[in-house]
Parts: structure tokens; sequence; C-alpha cells
């Protein structure tokens, strides 16, 4: 079990003595360490070791930041996106703007398996049920250097960085779902 450093301050340091000391010359033998928790608590003004530990955590959870917020999806972004994508939600063409291109990593980061580590040809395979302009070498290094995926040196396995995605993530996988729509098959 991990223990938790706590900080030990006493607003006076003279009744912080007084009171060790008058709890110390009660016990007729040498306190134990938890006897001896208890008895510094005390003399700082708290009921136990407990109460000083309770209230030390709550004090610093209370001084933590609160979490950032999260920003809401651009939704304008997610449809822009949605436009790169063919009924069976593959990915028909690179865009030109950087940020539509994030946009689409992301969705291929998502549709790749995680916790998985795989070899070049088996990345290629992936990307390739994914996309439809054929140049997987470039999804695949735009995936690296982005920071979604992480490659050996020699470059000969892959695997998938877990991260918070961009809120519109979500969004975008939403209207993918929904355009997603059986392909009619001839004869």
């Amino acid at each position: 079990m991990t223990r938790t450093v706590l900080a030990f301050e006493a607003p006076d340091i003279s009744a912080l003595a007084r009171t060790l000391r008058s709890q110390l010359t009660a016990h007729d033998k040498v306190p134990g360490h938890v006897e001896l928790l208890n008895m510094l608590a005390r003399a700082a003004g708290f009921r136990n070791f407990q109460h000083l530990r309770a209230e030390t955590q709550a004090r610093h959870r209370a001084s933590e930041p609160p979490p950032a917020p999260v920003a809401p999806a651009d939704l304008a972004r997610c449809e822009k996106a949605l436009r790169l994508f063919d009924a069976q939600g593959g990915l028909v063409r690179w865009p030109k703007k950087r940020n539509q291109q994030v946009l689409c990593l992301w969705v291929l980061w998502s549709r790749l398996p995680a916790g998985e580590t795989f070899p070049e040809r088996r990345m290629n395979e992936l990307l390739n049920q994914h996309h439809g302009f054929g140049d997987h070498a470039l999804l695949r290094r735009e995936l690296v250097e982005l920071g979604l995926f992480r490659r050996t040196p020699d470059g000969r396995e892959y695997s998938r960085v877990e991260q918070p995605p961009p809120p519109e993530l979500p969004a975008l996988l939403t209207l993918l779902r929904r355009e997603n729509r059986p392909v009619a098959r001839p004869g």
C-alpha cells in the first residue's frame, strides 16, 4: 500500500509543545507509532490522525484547479469532413486543409485496433480498408507525425497511442453512422 505524504503544520508551536508534553507525561510508557501520530494531530488541533489526514486531503482537493471545460464540437467542421467520406464511411480523398486532415486522421485512429502492435503490412491492410485513394503510406506517416500512432525506429511495428480525442470526433462518427447505407449490388 502506498503511503500518503502529509505536511504537518501547527498554528502555534508553543501550544503544540505544551499539548504534546502533557500527552507524553500522561503515558507511562513510550507511545507507539499510531499513538504518536494521534498525539501530534491532537496537539495541532485535530481530533486524531484520521481527522488530520481527511482535512489535509480535502484542502488539497479544494486547491486543485477545476477541470478545463470541454469545448463544444465544431459541427460545421464535421459537416465539411463528412463530404470526404463515402456512403460506407471510407475516406474518399485526402483533404487540402490541415484541420480537415487532422479530423480524418482521428476517424482512422478510432477504427484501428487499440492495445495491439502489428507489422507495417498489417497497418497498410487496415488503412486500405478505410480509404479509397490508394495512399496508405501518406496516412501511416501522418498518423505517426500527429502522435496518434507510434512506430519502432526501423518502421516495422505500429501501435495506437491512446489519448482523448477532439470533441468533433464523436460528432463526426455519429454523422458517418447516419450516412452509412448499404450499397445496391447489381443483379
